[in-house]
């Protein structure tokens, strides 16, 4: 049994997201700071931070719903990022990266709530 959230490799692959994300959205132009660096980026944090409420819940039903807040989070970054790489605010060579950390935490977030549900 896992004695803290930070255990979980999904918490830990997607605070590395994250963390990818923060710096990716650094060089984008100073005009989206607001606007789409914002959204990005709130959207990142939510991820891990969902991960880490649900398991910090009394009962494995809420535990589920913060999961899913949290792929629903995901789906949100990932749109997002496509929107960025389509106006060539993200290098080609950084997008691929990018998407396979996404398609990664997305699988590891259905194979967790696919154990918790009965």
């Amino acid at each position: 049994m896992l004695k803290h959230y930070m255990e979980l490799k999904v918490w830990q692959k997607s605070y590395a997201l994250c963390l990818e994300i923060y710096k990716l959205t650094e060089h984008f132009p100073k005009e989206e700071r607001f606007g789409l660096v914002s959204q990005i980026r709130r959207a990142a944090v939510s991820i891990p931070s969902n991960i880490a409420e649900g398991y910090g819940r009394k009962t494995t039903a809420d535990y589920v719903r913060m999961l899913y807040i949290a792929n629903g989070s995901l789906c949100e970054l990932e749109t997002q990022i496509l929107l960025s790489s389509d106006l060539h605010f993200i290098p080609d060579e950084n997008i691929d990266k990018i998407k396979s950390a996404i398609a990664e935490v997305e699988r590891m977030l259905k194979a967790l709530i696919r154990s918790l549900t009965p």
